[in-house]
């Protein structure tokens, strides 16, 4: 009976598989094909055309003996640890405040959601303004009489991955907290009736019950931070243009520039390519959690 089932089952919803060739075929022709022209021609010593003439892993080699690539995958990881804590903690926070009907939601929503509708180039324009220490918020703090107060991280080569955290915060914090309150919101009320029934403190109500409830949400924001994370770009240049010197280089800018300015393609391709090896980091624990569960289940 299973093998008669199989045909309908491929057969079925047929207009919309049919519908999905081309979205299928520009995905493998042009994401699949480019990325693995891309890991084919890092092996090269392209330069400012791509030309087949193989050097084995001299690009790598060269790659990761560089200081600036090794400075922007540091401020890489920092940004991405903060950047992905803070997110959903934040997030989260906002969202479990707004889940309390309080008034004015709808305005709040608005106003914490509304920096995500600024591209990263508005973003940093902006934040590059308010962190100048000039015209700042360190000029209109020390203009009250505190003139000691220093807040200048853009400036600063030891913290300046820091001001440009700040900015990307301000920025998606909003569409995490849209998420988990899309999340909390979903949570069924008797759930939380139960919990004061039984004297659950609201602090562990959601540590143990509804953060665990709420596991799809989390993968799904932990996706979409990891992807801004990864390549996080315009931010940076908006801000510092990977000043200090390096000290604000991230990879995204790295391979720009060894691509367009530089004209060396083989180098520019290596560091794609190894871009492209923490995007896999990121999708395959994130394909094991959300289908491989489901298969055991």
């Amino acid at each position: 009976m299973s093998k008669s089932e199989r045909p309908n089952q491929l057969f079925r919803n047929l207009n919309a598989k049919v519908a999905s060739i081309p979205m299928v075929l520009t995905a493998v022709v042009i994401f699949v094909g480019g990325s693995a022209w891309t890991v084919l021609y890092s092996f090269t010593n392209s330069k400012l055309l791509p030309r087949l003439n193989f050097v084995g892993l001299d690009q790598y080699y060269r790659l990761w003996s560089t200081p600036r690539w090794l400075v922007s995958i540091e401020n890489l990881l920092v940004y991405g640890v903060l950047s992905l804590v803070f997110s959903l903690v934040i997030g989260f926070i906002l969202a479990a405040l707004l889940d309390q009907k309080i008034r004015f939601e709808d305005t709040f929503r608005t106003i914490f959601l509304y920096p995500f509708a600024l591209s990263f180039i508005v973003t940093g324009l902006v934040w590059q303004w308010l962190l100048n220490p000039e015209f700042g918020i360190q000029g209109v703090v020390r203009g009250l009489g505190w003139e000691s107060f220093n807040f200048d991280p853009l400036y600063n080569s030891d913290i300046v991955i820091y001001g440009i955290l700040i900015a990307a915060l301000w920025q998606g914090t909003g569409l995490i907290m849209c998420l988990m309150l899309a999340g909390l919101r979903g949570i069924d009320e008797d759930i939380w009736k139960a919990a004061r029934v039984d004297g659950i403190p609201t602090l562990k109500t959601y540590l143990f019950i509804i953060i665990p409830m709420m596991r799809p949400v989390f993968i799904t924001a932990l996706v979409i931070i990891a992807a801004g994370i990864v390549k996080v770009y315009d931010l940076v240049v908006a801000q510092t243009s990977g000043g200090p010197g390096i000290a604000s280089e991230v990879p995204a800018k790295y391979v720009y520039d060894y691509m367009f300015f530089a004209q060396n393609l083989g180098q520019g391709f290596a560091a794609s390519t190894m871009m492209l090896l923490s995007v896999v980091v990121v999708i395959v624990p994130w394909a094991y959690l959300e289908f491989g569960g489901k298969k055991r289940g």
